[in-house]
């Protein structure tokens, strides 16, 4: 089961120069979420994240395609009582105070004052800020802004949180605390859809992935089927007692050489060099010390697709509605 679905969707805007093109923010932008799922969409800034975050909760019309959530098209106003959403750069009432903050959001929900009062209660405790329910918003620190922010969405008790940079601007205590946050939702059988361009953040936490470049979808699936073995994987060798600075053979298997006093770190491209490498050490009379081989990361492949000229060659590749 699905709770997202976007299919061939297409943004463009005027530019409202004369002469000038129309500049597309989404071009052809296909993927699905599955329910109970944590997906990460991933991409850098102007990639389209937000455009695609704006058109599936109704604030942005597309120019073309559809999207679907909770099996209703994109902005439907049956399906806003069962989405929790937080912008990257909220608003809040800052002189409210953090119970006041909620029980207003819960009034806006429509709910009513015994509910509100116990989903108060409840969120404060799960975003653990009971002991600043009476501090004023004004007050609070970047990180516990976004933890509130989070408390707000979910005043409804929704089944689908779109959250939008949840982690921008916040210092490590803070992402840890959100991406907690975030890890307990799924536990709660929400879904949950959010954008970053944070990729440690979305290696920790996320199901699946999407990585879009310049309106368009990537890459989509989990991150071990994303990174395979054939993207780069380098192997770093640490021996000693060998002089490398000289040995022609060394320096044509490795990409990296350096020698500091009787300790040598050699860096190969790839694992195919690591026997003819240690059979070099050991033929000199070297110590090995370690061959630690660096498995590709989301990173690894992040930077590939966001290269210069891999929007062209990739796109046909995985563009498409996801798997």
């Amino acid at each position: 089961m699905d709770d997202i679905v976007i299919e061939d969707l297409t943004k463009s805007y005027t530019s409202g120069w004369p002469g000038r093109p129309p500049y597309t923010a989404l071009g052809g932008l296909s993927l699905t979420v599955r329910r109970g799922e944590i997906f990460g969409f991933l991409g850098p800034n102007g990639a389209g994240k937000t455009t695609t975050l704006k058109i599936l909760l109704g604030l942005v019309r597309a120019t073309s395609g559809a999207a679907f959530l909770l099996d209703r098209p994109a902005g439907d106003v049956g399906t806003r009582r069962r989405i929790g959403f937080l912008p990257e750069s909220p608003y809040f009432y800052d002189y409210l105070t953090a119970e006041e903050f909620l029980s207003f959001y819960g009034q806006l929900a429509g709910l009513g004052r015994t509910v509100i009062a116990q989903r108060v209660a409840d969120l404060l405790s799960l975003v653990d800020l009971v002991d600043a329910r009476t501090r004023q918003l004004r007050k609070f620190s970047k990180g516990m802004l976004q933890r509130i922010g989070l408390a707000q969405a979910l005043i409804h008790d929704p089944d689908l949180v779109i959250l939008d940079e949840p982690m921008t601007g916040l210092d490590p205590v803070g992402r840890k605390q959100v991406r907690d946050l975030i890890l307990s939702l799924r536990d709660r059988g929400k879904t949950i859809f959010f954008s970053t361009h944070i990729l440690h953040d979305v290696e920790m936490i996320c199901d699946r992935v999407g990585i879009v470049i310049k309106g368009r979808l990537l890459a989509s699936g989990r991150i071990d089927e994303l990174v395979r073995q054939d993207h780069t994987q380098s192997v770093e060798i640490v021996c000693q007692q060998i002089r490398a600075e000289g040995n022609a053979f060394l320096h044509s298997l490795a990409t990296r050489v350096l020698q500091q006093g009787q300790q040598c770190l050699l860096i190969l491209p790839t694992p195919d060099a690591v026997d003819a490498v240690v059979g070099e050490i050991r033929r000199q009379g070297g110590r090995l010390l370690s061959v630690t081989p660096h498995k590709a990361s989301l990173e690894d492949l992040f930077f590939q697709e966001a290269a210069p000229g891999a929007f062209h060659a990739e796109s046909h590749r995985h563009t498409g509605r996801a798997s």
